[in-house]
This record gives structure tokens, sequence and C-alpha cells, in this order.
């Protein structure tokens, strides 16, 4: 199919289904479904990372539950929509996504987890040795909204307790890799701000000029496939999330947001 109906093809979808989101928002859901071997079906989960902070950390963004659970729930439909994805879902019919901490055995079942304001995450011995041994099982890390080079700097340190730089470069993906184009044409990474931060400037950049430049860096296996991909100074979770609050924001960030991420999760399946 033509990459511009494709496109084409994926607003129309999220437009048609934006007028159910409001209610989502409003269902109020403050309960963590932490993940347990029972929770796997065979279908797809939307893992989020809990990890621990660092007070020597990026004290200006969040902890890991920033964009949780709308983002995790509307990834997961859009997900199930615009592609043909069989997701996981709990009685009600809601996506069942999860939370996982990198110590449980749970996060094997995961073939995907995502790490949000990571600029201020802490990890220790067991949780690095953890995460490497499910990157280097086949698994794939999303890291997404961090901004500034503090934040990115304090990121990677945590990062090479998993993964040392002389084994694991870091790499900024050029655009004509596989991920840019799994199925929808990614000619740019977007920078998306939360969409307060919109509202009241106007502009992307949270960090001013010191986070103008949105990056897609990664991780490589030992295969050359992306095994982590670093989102850096640019927020795709908040474009999910508030995906049905403005539809100006919609339009700007939900559609180019959405396309990034369905690249990214199917790449992540079939990597």
């Amino acid at each position: 199919m033509p990459r511009r109906l494709l496109t084409g093809l994926l607003l129309a979808a999220l437009l048609c289904a934006a007028a159910t989101v409001e209610a989502q928002f409003r269902r109020g859901r403050n309960s963590v479904d932490v993940a347990t071997p029972e929770s796997f079906d065979g279908r797809f989960n939307f893992c989020r990372v809990a990890f621990n902070t660092s007070f020597n950390g990026d004290r200006r963004g969040g902890s890991w539950a920033v964009d949780y659970p709308d983002a995790d729930i509307n990834f997961s439909t859009r997900l199930s929509e615009l592609t043909m994805t069989r997701i996981s879902r709990v009685p009600s019919g809601e996506p069942n996504h999860l939370v996982v901490r990198l110590t449980d055995p749970a996060l094997f079942q995961c073939p995907f987890i995502m790490m949000t304001e990571v600029g201020s995450a802490s990890f220790n011995e067991q949780e690095a040795a953890a995460l490497r041994l499910y990157l280097e099982k086949g698994g794939f890390l999303w890291v997404d909204d961090f901004w500034g080079e503090y934040a990115w700097e304090f990121w990677v340190n945590q990062l090479r307790h998993a993964l040392p730089v002389a084994e694991y470069p870091v790499i900024d993906l050029p655009r004509n890799h596989p991920l840019f184009r799994t199925q929808f044409e990614i000619k740019e990474v977007p920078q998306i701000s939360s969409i307060n931060f919109w509202r009241g400037t106007g502009g992307t950049s949270e960090r001013g000029a010191e986070s103008a430049v949105p990056h897609a860096r990664a991780v490589l296996d030992r295969h050359g496939n992306v095994m982590v991909l670093m989102t850096h100074n640019t927020d795709l979770g908040d474009s999910w999330e508030r995906e049905g609050e403005d539809p100006e924001y919609f339009l700007n960030f939900s559609v180019p947001g959405y396309a990034l991420g369905v690249n990214a999760l199917l790449y992540a399946m079939s990597h």
C-alpha cells in the first residue's frame, strides 16, 4: 500500500477514534496493574517499567509514572486499530497494560518495555544485571520524555551499568533506518512537548536552546538490530496520553506520535 495512503489512513482512523477518547480521560484510573506470570496470554501487553529515582538526577522531570496509565491504554488501542496486532485485554475490554520492575521475573514475558523521564532513573546492581539479561535475550527498551544535556548524561551513565560503552555504543539512528519506514514514512523525529507547555508557550522545546533538537538514538545488539531506542528532547507519551484534549494538539502531535510509535513497536516485535 502506498505510504501516503497509509499516512492518510492513520489520520482518518485517529480522527474517527478521537471522539471516544474524552471518556477514557475521565475514568479516574488510579490503580497500578503490576505484572504477574498470569498477566500474559500471548497477545501484546504495553509494559511500563517502574524504577527508583536519584536525587542527583534531573529533578525538573517526573517519575516513572508520567503519562501513566492513559498513554499505555491509548497506544495499545491505536496499535490494535492501525495494525493487525492482537492486544491483551482485561474482562472489561480495556487493554491489559502492565507495570513491571526490572527485577520481576515477569519482565521476561514482555517483548517490549517503556521507560519515561529517565533523566533521574537509578539502577542498582541487580536491576542493571536484569536489564542487560533482558536485552541480550531479545527484549526491546524504549526510553522517552527526557530533556536537555544533563538528563541525557545522567541516563547514559545509568545505562552503562547494564550496557558498557565498549560493547554497546550509542548511535544516532540514520533517517534511512528500517525503524523509520516499518509502516509509516517518518522523515524526521517529531519534537512533541507536553500539552501544558505547548498551550502556555506555543513552542515545543521544553528546555529552550538546550533541547532545541530532538534525537532518536539507539543501542544495537550484536546482530545490528535496535534493542534500546532513546527519543530525547521529545515526549511521544504525551501525544498518546493527551490525544483527546485539544484538536490542534491532536493533529500536530498525536498523529506523528502514533506514526513513530507504531513503527517502533512493529520493528521491536519483528527484529
